[in-house]
């Protein structure tokens, strides 16, 4: 049986890409009433990747790089008032109450009745620690890990403070870039849950398919089933 069973949140948990998607929605209806030569989405896009090591993951840091590209986009004719509508919404996705997807709350309850839990999300530190006590599933984590990046070092760190080994260590989430690579890369396991709303930094084309310590589930309500599945591969 793992000892230990580590669980991502956003877009695993709860909804989290939603608000961003919205946030481009609002940014793209404010630029169009600029003129603009160049592909939005891609400039974007890589302003956000830049900035990452500046900002790292979260809503601030998204916004502001959305108010850099526009500054940049529209060679500083972006005006103050839609500058302003763009700090509204990140005021928004800091203060909506967490949306729990369908399957959250059982899943951590049925995980938690045999099996040691541990949260591990990146972001901004106050605004994920807030979206975990809002969840109601804190209780059933015997601790949240916040972290700036999730690398195979930074897995190997948590792996050890809770005082077990890599092999007795299986990740849930849903980005093939954050929670399955770089845990199968220390030889722990993992089980991917695919959620069509994972931003694309955190996808890539090709799933660890021949690897033995890998599984992906449909939906959350087949992640108990396939923890058990694994567990008795490793026997």
């Amino acid at each position: 049986m793992f000892k230990v069973i580590g669980l991502d949140a956003d877009d695993t948990l709860w909804e989290n890409e939603i608000f961003y998607r919205r946030g481009r929605k609002l940014f793209n209806h404010l630029l169009s009433s600029y003129p603009v030569d160049v592909d939005v989405e891609t400039f974007v896009h890589n302003l956000e990747i830049q900035n990452l090591d500046t900002y790292g993951y979260g809503a601030a840091g998204f916004v502001l790089s959305l108010i850099e590209a526009a500054d940049a986009l529209t060679k500083s004719r972006f005006s103050s008032k839609d500058t302003v509508r763009l700090i509204d919404h990140l005021k928004v996705m800091l203060s909506t109450k967490v949306q729990l997807l369908e399957g959250a709350s059982g899943l951590v309850a049925t995980l938690a009745e045999m099996h040691r839990l541990v949260l591990i999300t990146k972001g901004d530190l106050r605004h994920q620690r807030l979206k975990v006590d809002d969840s109601g599933l804190a209780g059933y984590f015997e601790r949240v890990e916040i972290v700036s990046e999730k690398s195979p070092d930074v897995y190997s760190r948590i792996i050890a403070d809770c005082g077990i080994d890599p092999g007795d260590f299986l990740m849930v989430g849903n980005s093939l870039r954050s929670d399955i690579l770089p845990v199968l890369e220390i030889d722990a396991w993992a089980i991917y849950v695919p959620n069509e709303l994972t931003w694309s930094h955190e996808t890539l084309e090709d799933l660890p398919l021949h690897e033995p310590r890998f599984a992906e589930a449909a939906t959350l309500n087949d992640v108990p089933g396939l923890v058990e599945a694994l567990e008795a591969q490793d026997e």
